[in-house]
């Protein structure tokens, strides 16, 4: 496949969460330690003083976290897909503090307004959307933002390099009278793009099973390699985590 033909759909990403962003709860449990991980290092570093910016807020995931850890600092949620920002809109609006402290923008990071200084970056699940060259683009305009010792904490998927896998991600997870499932799997494209496929069976309560999938891309590259581009230590928490700062 020639990169014209990958890269619209890759360049769609924020629209291809559209078919699954109701499963991504679920999908999300694989990656349970690496919240309480995260939950754990934001707590040692309080009180932070500058607003926190979540890039790739999703349904929610990161915004509560971080909320529930730092219960006064404000929060910027950046969240580009309709589907994933409408539950977290949701969530947000179901709770007078979180209105309060949380501002949602649906633009791509480097629209977003900032603020002069930054209390801490967190970027999960999100950074492999981007190529080396927009990666560079944010690290010179966030780092700059960050106060003196603030940190970014990220997240990436498990996969250092392009391969070619299948995995069960959620198996047989009940919900009322239906059972959900997931294999993921990903092929190799050019450079250090992977395609990644999501493939979700949803059966039982008396209806008719249905498969609903969802492709999506991601650049693969590894912490250490991220702490290099950036200039900054790399504290890892999880095989897929770690916090970098100054």
């Amino acid at each position: 496949m020639t990169n014209a033909e990958a890269m619209p759909a890759k360049n769609d990403s924020y629209r291809n969460y559209t078919k699954v962003a109701e499963f991504y709860p679920l999908s999300l449990q694989s990656f349970s330690q690496s919240e309480q991980m995260f939950r754990q290092e934001l707590g040692r570093l309080a009180p932070i003083g500058g607003p926190v910016l979540d890039i790739g807020s999703g349904t929610g995931r990161t915004v509560l976290a971080i909320a529930e850890t730092l219960p006064v600092v404000e929060i910027i949620a950046v969240e580009p897909s309709t589907t994933m920002r409408a539950v977290l809109m949701h969530r947000v609006m179901q709770d007078r503090d979180l209105r309060q402290r949380v501002t949602i923008y649906s633009d791509p990071i480097h629209a977003v307004p900032l603020p002069e200084k930054l209390g801490a970056v967190v970027a999960y699940g999100v950074l492999g959307h981007f190529d080396r060259d927009e990666r560079q683009h944010l690290w010179r305009r966030l780092i700059p933002k960050l106060e003196a010792g603030a940190p970014m904490f990220v997240e990436l998927l498990p996969i250092g390099k392009p391969m070619d896998f299948e995995q069960k991600l959620v198996e047989g997870e009940q919900i009322g009278r239906r059972s959900y499932e997931a294999v993921y799997s990903g092929k190799a494209e050019q450079g250090d793009l992977m395609r990644i496929k999501a493939r979700w069976r949803i059966s039982g309560g008396g209806g008719p099973p249905c498969v609903i999938e969802n492709t999506n891309f991601w650049h693969t590259f590894t912490l250490e390699e991220l702490a290099q581009e950036t200039g900054l230590r790399l504290q890892r928490l999880t095989p897929e985590s770690g916090m970098l700062f100054s």
